[in-house]
């Protein structure tokens, strides 16, 4: 039976994907450690040395900008009077434990899918902690997409490092998860067994 280039490279690219990764998935938690600490280390450097709302342009496209979002993404309920403050720390809290059970029971061999939950985790524990110690998430990261035509995304709205690992984590968990479904449709003759 011979196999077209293509196929070749989907099972090589699915078996990487699936590769026992010689530990423990439960072992993955570093990672979430390490994006929990790089963002609140950072959160406290910004807000030690800017002023809110003074950009310090690093680029033509990149400022840091000290800026406090007391909503979810995009600023959601931002203004809703308080109540979400407490809200989006319930919701951040089950997320981190309902993610965190997950990927505890994830078996060996299924390391980007735990990669994509540690960030996750990482993530919404960092932004957790801010809004139970300041009532608010500090955002400092902002950044022009001059190719987008449109002034609601110049500037992009600020963000920070557990913002980038969760998006990050949400991306990688997608495309674990497309392969992984790919994989599962093919008859057992196309994945080799």
């Amino acid at each position: 039976m011979s196999t077209r280039p293509h196929e070749h490279s989907t099972h090589r690219l699915t078996a990487n994907l699936r590769r026992p990764n010689g530990a423990n998935v439960k072992h993955w938690l570093w990672l979430s450690l390490l994006v929990l600490l790089l963002d609140q280390a950072t959160k406290w450097l910004i807000l030690s040395t800017l002023q809110p709302f003074e950009p310090v342009i690093l680029s033509p496209n990149l400022n840091l900008t000290l800026m406090f979002n007391e909503g979810a993404a995009f600023s959601f309920l931002s203004d809703a009077g308080g109540w979400q403050r407490w809200l989006f720390t319930g919701l951040a809290l089950a997320v981190s434990v309902t993610l965190t059970v997950w990927l505890l029971r994830l078996k060996r061999g299924e390391g980007w899918l735990a990669a994509g939950l540690a960030l996750l985790i990482g993530g919404a524990l960092g932004n957790l902690i801010d809004r139970i110690l300041l009532g608010h998430v500090v955002d400092f990261i902002q950044v022009y997409l001059p190719f987008i035509p449109l002034d609601l995304f110049n500037p992009w709205p600020a963000f920070n490092i557990a913002d980038s690992a969760i998006t990050l984590g949400v991306i990688i968990l997608l495309i674990a998860t497309l392969i992984a479904d790919d994989t599962a449709s093919r008859s057992p003759s196309e994945n080799g067994v």
